[in-house]
């Protein structure tokens, strides 16, 4: 164990529950204690109307953007829920993200494109030559910003916005939280720029000082990075490329 570049070395994990095991499993693999505090619960949308809509008349888009794999399993259980059959021509399906497009082929779509990275501004730079004239379909989570509806229509294309799902905080995450900081913590994980707002909010309800004196602050990728500083917590190290290997290898570079 002691060989191993993260022996002993107290790792925190923001994610939501039920995807945190991929970057925990890493994390141990490379000798180090994980410590899970889920900061983001996914739920349901305030409503789901816009959705169900928008899958009923799935044949009028060109393109479906899917931006998280949550985004594809919501789009999955609506599709059956409504009794949707679509089978007139179908959109192309652009996916951010290994971990999104796995999810969409196992749902059985064909993902026509990927972007070099995992990030959204590489998703643009990827489609900005399909993009003008299209009707896109955008399914994400609720209150997600807007660089990838706003970029696009500036391109002509007509963009719906829909509301897959919501993130939210677990009731229980401000105690884990005070449990996790009263042992030592060497580094703190995030992979998105929710994992960031949201451990902000539970740390305040938790009465905690936020960023974490002396606890590194790894991220994912640029826009992670971007709202790290915007919380004044610089990131000690980026992940590249932005996935869960190049998260683990960015802290193991930290140590």
């Amino acid at each position: 164990m002691t060989s191993l570049p993260l022996a002993h070395k107290r790792i925190l994990v923001t994610r939501a529950a039920h995807q945190a095991s991929k970057l925990s499993d890493g994390l141990r693999a490379a000798g180090a204690e994980p410590v899970e505090v889920p900061v983001l619960e996914i739920r349901p949308p305030e409503s789901y109307d816009a959705l169900d809509a928008a899958l009923h008349n799935l044949s009028t888009y060109d393109l479906i953007i899917l931006t998280s794999a949550n985004a594809v399993h919501a789009i999955v259980e609506r599709t059956a829920a409504c009794g949707v059959v679509n089978n007139e021509r179908k959109p192309q399906i652009a996916a951010v993200g290994k971990a999104t497009a796995e999810a969409a082929g196992q749902a059985g779509f064909s993902v026509a494109l990927t972007p070099k990275e995992y990030v959204a501004e590489s998703l643009l730079e990827s489609l900005a030559d399909l993009a003008s004239g299209q009707r896109i379909l955008l399914a994400r989570a609720a209150i997600a910003r807007d660089l990838i509806p706003d970029t696009l229509r500036a391109t002509g294309a007509i963009v719906d916005v829909v509301d897959a799902y919501q993130n939210a905080i677990p009731q229980d995450a401000p105690a884990k939280l005070r449990a996790a900081l009263a042992s030592r913590i060497d580094a703190a994980t995030f992979t998105s720029s929710s994992s960031v707002t949201h451990l902000a909010d539970v740390a305040r309800v938790a009465g905690i000082a936020f960023p974490f004196s002396g606890v590194k602050a790894i991220s994912i990728g640029p826009i992670t990075s971007a709202t790290l500083r915007e919380h004044n917590w610089p990131p000690a190290a980026e992940a590249d490329p932005h996935d869960i290997p190049g998260l683990i290898a960015a802290v193991i570079s930290q140590f």
